[in-house]
């Protein structure tokens, strides 16, 4: 049995940036997860696209969008003061490219629901963008720019906020005996444990329990399977699917791309992000 001031079920980026801001605020913590940023912080993109992904009848989401936009240079500061490493958190635009004349429309019409909005979303000429992205084909519709919206590496941001966790717990001490380095417990969350009608800690799958002041739940699509969840609470969860092909680029072509580059072809959207790569 473990104790601690917080459980947090889920070691994905927020999993991790909970336990994180929990240690900065002095409380013990205990992180549950079998496969830490393994998840969807493994198979994600990163993109940070507040302006980009602003889409028909989601007006209400947009504040919480920019805030949290908002907040990324200073929480990407606070982790190299901390002694991390490379974030993975790069300050690059976004361009919006059409394919063609039908891809334009849908793409100008969305530009109207942003710019509505107060949101900066500029044309460019083929040639300027080209100019920009000099892989761009000449036969694109469109471009537009958006340099509000930039990126973060999820895997190389997993890593960082493991190694400010493991120097804050050394510095600091194990808080919770028994736990891989002081934070991380090797299990999947089985259950919410009660007691006089509040949540207790957790159960784990394979024995044992974490006992916390406060648990939270932070392991996306399986949060939907925990046991002991609230009477009457469902969560309506399901998996989005995609492709992504991850391209390794020679030393003598970089940089590939510059911006990240979110296309629409042929109605279907796309997108490529750059990202910074060991030598090779």
């Amino acid at each position: 049995m473990l104790h601690a001031d917080v459980a947090v079920i889920g070691g994905g980026v927020i999993g991790h940036t909970i336990a994180w801001e929990v240690r900065r605020s002095g409380r013990s913590v205990v992180l549950i997860d079998d496969a830490p940023g393994n998840g969807a912080s493994w198979a994600a993109a990163g993109m940070l696209a507040p302006v980009s992904e602003l889409h028909y009848q989601e007006e209400d989401l947009l504040e919480l969008m920019l805030a949290s936009s908002g907040l990324w240079p200073a929480f990407a500061a606070d982790l190299a003061l901390a002694g991390a490493g490379d974030t993975g958190y790069l300050t690059t635009p976004t361009l919006a490219i059409g394919a063609d004349a039908a891809d334009r429309r849908a793409l100008m019409d969305l530009r109207a629901v942003q710019q509505g909005s107060g949101l900066v979303v500029e044309p460019l000429t083929v040639r300027e963008a080209r100019t920009r992205e000099s892989l761009l084909s000449p036969a694109i519709s469109c471009a537009l720019d958006i340099p509000a919206d930039h990126q973060v590496d999820p895997r190389k941001l997993v890593a960082c906020l493991q190694e400010v966790l493991a120097i804050h717990e050394s510095g600091a001490g194990t808080a919770v005996a028994g736990a891989r380095a002081g934070f991380a417990v090797d299990q999947r969350a089985a259950a919410l444990l009660w007691e006089d009608g509040r949540v207790i800690g957790v159960k784990l799958a394979r024995g044992g329990t974490v006992l916390a002041r406060e648990t939270v739940v932070a392991n996306g699509l399986q949060a939907a399977s925990l046991d002991g969840l609230p009477v009457g609470l469902h969560l309506p969860l399901r998996p989005v699917y995609g492709d992504i092909l991850r391209l390794a680029v020679p030393r003598h072509l970089r940089p590939l791309l510059t911006s990240t580059v979110r296309g629409m072809v042929h109605g279907v959207p796309v997108y490529i992000v750059p990202g910074r790569t060991a030598p090779w």
